[in-house]
């Protein structure tokens, strides 16, 4: 068969190219996709900050995104897309120890706290305690946790980052105060034992303090605190410890997995919106602290200054941290018993 003229072949070149664009565009067609593997929390900050960044993409790339997001406990998340049975493009986790671990699996690169803004942070948040209408515990700082009687909601540290940031703020507002690490570490088996559960995640210790009314007391993430006490109707309060630990939220693509997707640049894209001015102040609104300095001003009278105890107050970084505290024979497997919920 003879090939066609080629006034013939440019037609059919113009008709494929249509045929493309109009696939691109067709109701329905799926345009490019990331996978965001973030903490449990974060449900209500991704859905919003996934729908200014899908705007943004649209007005930018005249395109649709999508971004595909998946909550569960820290620890869990990062073993997860660890083990691969999470496809990570991205990773939004509570704790830079979390993405330092990936990257020491050769999953992320030596310079992923060099490529984005704020050594990789868009937010800092915090543990606070969640309390009854009135406080009738009379709940102000860590020693009244372990009162007789008192019943604390804390999630697991084997499984939430919640619950590792809980134990590691408790820890440090007796060394803060002079107390050795063996008291500061018999603090901590202490409350434990005023938990009569251990939640897996953060948002299942919400559910069972705030919507169940199990206990007298919840330690959680500042911006969880704030969610339930918006949505209670003034039936839980917040209550601001004098000494908390400063908690940074790390942010990587997944060298790896973006390597086979061929989607780092929208990762890329996607991580540097985060510190845009747009979802600086969606983080805000959240309860979440901003790295930029100037929204943060602007929320003070909701996100209230503390006391907050740099990492380096109990380790020399935050890896250091995990390894002493969590690694296997750390401090909290001397003290750790398993607390699942019963019936």
């Amino acid at each position: 068969m003879r090939p066609p003229p080629l006034p013939a072949l440019g037609l059919f070149a113009c008709l494929a190219a249509f045929a493309v664009i109009a696939g691109w565009n067709w109701p329905g067609h799926a345009g490019p996709r990331l996978v965001n593997v973030s903490y449990d929390p974060t449900r209500e900050l991704y859905r919003d900050i996934n729908a200014a960044f899908a705007a943004d993409y649209r007005q930018q790339a005249g395109g649709e995104v999508e971004i595909v997001q998946s909550h569960a406990g820290g620890a869990f998340q990062a073993r997860q897309v660890a083990s691969g049975a999470q496809d990570a493009d991205v990773v939004t986790l509570g704790l830079p120890s979390d993405v330092e671990g990936l990257h020491r699996r050769g999953l992320i690169g030596d310079d992923w706290r060099e490529r984005l803004p704020h050594a990789a942070s868009p937010y800092c948040s915090t543990v606070v305690f969640v309390v009854r209408k009135g406080n009738p515990r009379g709940i102000s700082d860590w020693p009244d946790l372990v009162r007789d009687g008192v019943e604390i909601i804390t999630p697991d540290p084997k499984t939430s980052g919640n619950g590792r940031m809980a134990a590691l703020a408790a820890f440090g507002s007796v060394t803060a105060r002079g107390g050795d690490e063996k008291r500061a570490k018999a603090f901590v088996k202490d409350l434990f034992a005023h938990a009569p559960f251990l939640p897996a995640a953060a948002r299942e210790a919400g559910v069972a303090f705030a919507v169940e009314n199990k206990g007298d007391v919840q330690i959680a993430w500042e911006s969880e605190a704030l969610r339930e006490a918006d949505e209670s109707g003034g039936a839980v309060e917040v209550v601001y410890p004098p000494i908390s630990l400063r908690v940074e939220a790390s942010v990587a693509w997944v060298d790896a997995n973006v390597a086979r997707h061929g989607s780092e640049k929208l990762a890329r894209a996607y991580l540097q919106f985060l510190f845009g001015d747009a979802a600086q102040e969606i983080f805000a609104r959240r309860g979440y602290r901003p790295a930029n300095a100037e929204i943060l001003q602007r929320h003070a009278e909701r996100l209230r200054p503390m006391n907050l105890l740099a990492i380096t107050a109990l380790a020399p970084d935050w890896f250091e941290a995990q390894q002493k505290f969590f690694g296997e024979n750390g401090v909290i497997d001397t003290i750790y018993q398993p607390k699942p919920r019963g019936e």
